[in-house]
């Protein structure tokens, strides 16, 4: 799995989420809702200290990570994390 997080996604995340320098931002799989690849799972997002990371992305001092006990969610797939500037929201797409 690769893991991008754009520049836009990336601020939303800042301002949004009140990120200091040093912030974990976890990205995993949850149940209910769907994704361009999952059906009854959607992605979601805590601002949380890693455990056991998978993939792991830095951007000014902020961690984007997925944990290993999420491999059944990502596994395979390249995560690409945008802003919808329609919505002003993430949004989260697998190739």
């Amino acid at each position: 799995m690769t893991l991008k997080i754009s520049d836009q996604a990336h601020q939303w995340f800042i301002d949004e989420l009140e990120l200091e320098p040093g912030a974990a931002v976890r990205i995993f799989g949850k149940y209910g809702g769907a994704t361009n690849v999952h059906v009854g799972f959607s992605t979601g997002i805590t601002v949380v200290e890693p455990e056991r990371i998978r993939d792991e992305m830095v951007k000014d001092d902020i961690h984007y990570f997925t944990e290993q006990g999420d491999d059944w969610f990502f596994n395979d797939y390249t995560l690409a994390v945008d802003l919808n500037p329609e919505s002003n929201e993430p949004t989260y797409f697998y190739k």
